[in-house]
């Protein structure tokens, strides 16, 4: 289901803010009002048959609104394909400018703007906790370490140059998207960020940061889980592995 309602403006259609949902009923709307309110941006929520009736939330909004927008999956199907199915519509429709960011109030919508002002000298710019200025709230040691070391070796085992690799806060051109071929990505949570970043940055695409402060869901459950850290660790190791054999290759 996708609302449409009347013909937006110019401003609006540029961009599109793709937010993926499971269980996020009591979330979405704050989310939802804080982008409409903070930004020009469309929205389009990305809803994976939540079984606590998010859709049920989000459809008024879509009726009420021609900058709300819904796709429902049915079933859960996991973050990459979610966001592999958004930026996918939101191409289809004309939209010059793809976001994402997550649905549990960890992200700031009014930060929206700064990352689409910087894709002027961009093709995908990451809303980082890893730069000067950035940070992170509300997370416990052992949460901080994992995200910081996490990042730590993908920057050194994948040679990206980028500080925070698996942030979920993200502007895109969609002529960079659709440059790509998404469709073949089949990593899910962490996995997808830095399987993103890397097919940009081995593509020679420019990737930049702007700092950001990142705070721990205050309500809901979190969607982190030991198969998706083990799932990124895999296929970082693995795509570095590769990585040095083509290096190896292309000295040969």
């Amino acid at each position: 289901m996708a609302g449409q309602g009347s013909e937006a403006t110019d401003a609006q259609r540029r961009t599109l803010v793709v937010v993926p949902t499971f269980n996020e009923r009591d979330n979405i709307l704050q989310v939802v009002a804080s982008l409409l309110e903070s930004t020009q941006a469309d929205v389009l929520v990305v809803d994976d048959s939540s079984p606590d009736g998010t859709r049920d939330v989000v459809e008024p909004l879509v009726v009420s609104n021609d900058r709300v927008h819904l796709l429902v999956r049915p079933h859960k199907m996991g973050l990459g394909s979610a966001y592999i199915a958004g930026f996918g519509w939101g191409g289809a429709r004309g939209y010059e400018i793809l976001c994402e960011m997550d649905a549990d109030l960890s992200h700031d919508p009014a930060q929206i703007p700064r990352l689409v002002e910087a894709l002027k000298d961009a093709d995908l710019v990451i809303g980082s906790r890893y730069v000067p200025g950035g940070g992170v709230a509300n997370w416990g040691l052992t949460r901080r370490l994992l995200s910081r070391y996490a990042n730590v070796y993908v920057r050194l085992w994948l040679r990206l140059g980028v500080r925070d690799a698996t942030s979920g806060f993200r502007a895109f051109r969609t002529e960079t998207v659709q440059a790509l071929d998404i469709s073949t990505m089949r990593s899910e949570g962490y996995g997808f960020q830095i399987e993103m970043t890397r097919r940009l940055v081995r593509s020679g695409r420019r990737v930049t940061e702007v700092p950001i402060s990142f705070v721990e869901r205050a309500g809901g459950d979190s969607k982190m889980s030991s198969r998706i850290v083990l799932e990124a660790l895999i296929n970082v190791t693995v795509w570095g592995f590769r990585d040095s054999l083509r290096l190896i290759r292309e000295r040969m």
